[in-house]
């Protein structure tokens, strides 16, 4: 793990690893960051070559209240997962 102060970013690589190894990975990342995602504003950016993981992911924390975005890189795929911001009404 590797931890960003400046942009607050908790930056995870786990290329080379399959699912379903890469999703229990991250929500478990998920639910170990809770607080420093919902009230720090912090994101967890995983690193990854699995293409599956780029599906199961992003659906799962969704479904926890997650926001996340998916970049495809040289080579693998950035996952970003933050807190969804609050509405103001």
């Amino acid at each position: 793990m590797d931890t960003t102060p400046e942009a607050n970013l908790i930056v995870h690589d786990i290329r080379g690893q399959i699912c379903p190894s890469t999703l229990l990975f991250a929500l478990r990342e998920v639910n170990r960051e809770q607080q420093a995602l919902k009230e720090k504003g912090a994101a967890i950016v995983i690193l990854t070559d699995n293409r599956n993981a780029i599906a199961t992911i992003p659906e799962a924390v969704s479904s926890m209240g997650y926001a996340t975005t998916v970049e495809k890189k040289d080579g693998y795929y950035q996952i970003e997962i933050r807190a969804r911001k609050k509405r103001t009404n």
